[in-house]
Parts: structure tokens; sequence; C-alpha cells
């Protein structure tokens, strides 16, 4: 059957809020910029909201007019990651090889562990346990690598339990188009339809050495993955031999650079979420924006020391968009990625430590030295709009845009 879990959080953000607000269950919410202001955009629309067309990366005014009842609210990535890092340790329950995908996803491996009966059992149990002690509702997919486990848990949401074995590949996967296979982004699908692949099962047919003469080996990776084939190591927090880790996003319209403040704040906290998952610090922080005429632009920026701080990732990006970017010039896509990458050690953390208290990082500060006392998983800062700690100046868009 399987042995590879992926837990998937559903409308993550809106349930936190939904979950802590028992008022707001059953309404539509929508997480965006700031209330008071009718441009931004959508960061997160529970499902009441997303049944009337509501998406991420819309802006507001149009999920206004879809939903003219919906609750706007402003994020609050602190809650985020303090919900995550409970999920977290309700998977390790289950099994020590836990390994976060994201804020909100988790590879969750049951080899060998198996107190909790069969994957499924051991699915339907994780669950219960986080929608009656966190109170948000999660898709889990199960497969026998994390390739399908992933592709399980998009299959059915919300609240879903899929499985899909090798077997089941050629029937579940192969009629369905070739851009919902795990890793081929708008990029990579346009090079395919040039060659007349439509399909995922017209992938896994197409010769493997032309995939390779056109990709490289990158065409190797996407013919075994439209084969079902895929890595089954979950590391419990740890990225082997990771260079790099990123997060990017296609905007569902091209905006301005004011615009997708909120975007990147979002991947800020993902990215940061990775980096310290992984056990990582990192030095150098790079900025994508890709414009309307489908051509990446990228700014990178090495700091004198390692961190691991969320709004270092934050704050830089911002800056590297202000100094580069035009105002009038539309963006299409926005992506973040750190890299200098290096292992935490005691005197790393201590140093760390230390220049945040300096620097008078408060609530995000003390968080991270209280839990590396513990010994347990911390969360770094999280940028708070409107924070008077911020190093922005008082006329910066973010302070007029969350």
């Amino acid at each position: 059957m399987g042995n590879i879990l992926l837990a998937d959080m559903n409308s993550f953000y809106a349930s936190v809020h939904q979950a802590e607000d028992h008022s707001l269950r059953g309404r539509p919410v929508i997480v965006c910029g700031d209330p008071e202001k009718r441009h931004g955009i959508v960061l997160a629309a529970s499902y009441e909201a997303k049944k009337f067309g509501v998406r991420t990366t819309m802006p507001r005014w149009e999920a206004e007019r879809l939903v003219p009842n919906a609750v706007f609210l402003k994020p609050d990535h602190r809650k985020y990651l303090e919900f995550s890092s409970r999920i977290m340790n309700i998977l390790r329950d289950f099994s020590p090889l836990v390994e976060p995908y994201s804020i909100d996803e988790a590879y969750i491996d049951i080899s060998g562990c198996r107190l909790f009966g069969s994957g499924i059992e051991t699915a339907k149990q994780i669950k219960k346990r986080i929608r009656e002690e966190i109170g948000v509702q999660c898709s889990v997919g199960i497969g026998p690598n994390k390739l399908l486990a992933k592709m399980a848990a998009e299959m059915e949401k919300p609240d879903g339990l899929t499985v899909l074995a090798l077997e089941d590949v050629p029937d579940k996967l192969w009629p369905l188009p070739v851009n919902q296979l795990f890793g081929v982004g708008a990029k990579t699908e346009k090079k395919l339809r040039f060659l007349g692949i439509r399909t995922i099962g017209d992938l896994a047919g197409y010769p493997e050495k032309v995939l390779q003469e056109r990709f490289g080996k990158m065409g190797h990776h996407l013919h075994l993955s439209a084969n079902g084939i895929g890595s089954s190591l979950v590391s419990s927090g740890s990225h082997h031999e990771v260079k790099s880790i990123g997060k990017q996003l296609t905007l569902s319209r091209d905006c301005q650079s004011e615009e997708i403040i909120p975007i990147l704040i979002d991947l800020a906290e993902k990215v940061g979420y990775r980096v310290r998952q992984g056990g990582y610090m990192y030095r150098t922080i790079t900025l994508i924006l890709r414009d309307t005429g489908f051509i990446n632009h990228t700014w990178s920026v090495s700091l004198a020391d390692h961190t691991d701080i969320t709004e270092t990732i934050f704050s830089t990006s911002i800056r590297l968009l202000t100094e580069n970017w035009p105002k009038s010039k539309k963006v299409r896509l926005a992506g973040i990625s750190v890299s200098n990458l290096v292992k935490k050690s005691t005197e790393q953390l201590e140093m760390f430590a230390e220049k945040e208290k300096l620097r008078k990082l408060n609530v995000a500060c003390d968080d991270i030295k209280n839990k590396y006392g513990h010994k347990i998983i911390f969360r770094g800062a999280s940028l708070a709009l409107g924070n008077e700690d911020r190093p922005m100046k008082k006329d910066h868009p973010v302070n007029r845009e969350t």
C-alpha cells in the first residue's frame, strides 16, 4: 500500500483563524492585505470562500466582488508558525521520521512504526488528532514514495484520505494534465506542450532519450516522475547536500511591486521555516522576479554573518525589490531563495542569540532563545507589519500595504 504519508493542512492560514475564532467557522474567510484598503492580494481563502471562485494571489477587490459578505483578515504569521509547530509535534507522535516540507505540509515515514495500524488507520488517527487538538482539517496522501504521497494528497480536498500505489499510476495519474504532475511549473509545461505532451501519460510514454536531450538531467527526472517513481527517503528535519532553499509563486495576474509585499511575506515565512527545520543558517538572500515578457531577474545580497531569521529574509527582499524594480513595471512571478548554507553549531547559536538581542528583535528573538535552551524546534522572527522595530523607512510601501 505504501509507507509514506503526506499531511497537508487545508486552507491553512484561513483555517487557523477559524480555529481560534469559532464565530468564523462555516463563513467565507479571506486572508489578504489591509481590509481598510481595496488593493492587495489574497494569501489564503477558506473553502467557504473558494467555492465562489476565490483563489490565492487574486486581487482583494475581485475577491470582494465574488464574496461581498466574506470576512477579510490581515495575516498573522506568528500565529501560523505556532500552529505549525503544534501540528509537527503531533506527527512526531506517530513516527520519528517526519520531514516538514513547508509550514503546512510534512512527510511521515511509518515503515518501522506500525503501532497505530496500517497506513490508512494511521492517517485516520493523524487527521482526528489534528482536527480535535488543533482545530484544522488536513488531507493525507499515502504512497510508496514521496512523489505519490504528494500527488495523492492533492487528489481529495478538503479533509481527504487517498492511497496511490504504483499500479494505480496508469489509471489515476496518466489521464491528468501534465501541469498537475508535482514539479512541473508553467515554464516546463510550455516546453512540454511544444513537444505535443498534454497529459502525464503522454510524458510517461515519451522517449526518455529525447527528454534528456531537451531538458538534460531534468528530462530523466520528468520521465521517472510521470511513471510514479520518486524518492522514498524521509529525512527528519534535514536536507541532504542541499545548496539552497527557496520558494516561488506565479501570480494569477500581473502585479505592481507594492502589491506583491504580502506575497514576499508569505514566501519569506516558508523559506525561513524550512531553513530552521533543516538545522541550517544562511548567508545569501536572492530575490527572483519574472516580468510580463517571461524574463527572470535576480538580485542577491550576502550578509556579514550567517543567520536563520525570517525577518532578515523579508527585509532584504524588500530592499532588493525597491532598489531594483521600477514601481510601474509589472511582476508575473516572485520568488525568494537563500544559499551559502551551514549547519548550526553551539557556538553559532550563542552568537546568533546575542546578535538578535542587540538588534532588539523582541518577541521573535525571545522565542528563539527560549527554544534553544530547551533543545526543541524554535521559530524565528516573522515580520509583523506595523512593527516599529523593523529596519525600514517610514514611507516604505510595506507601511501602506499588508
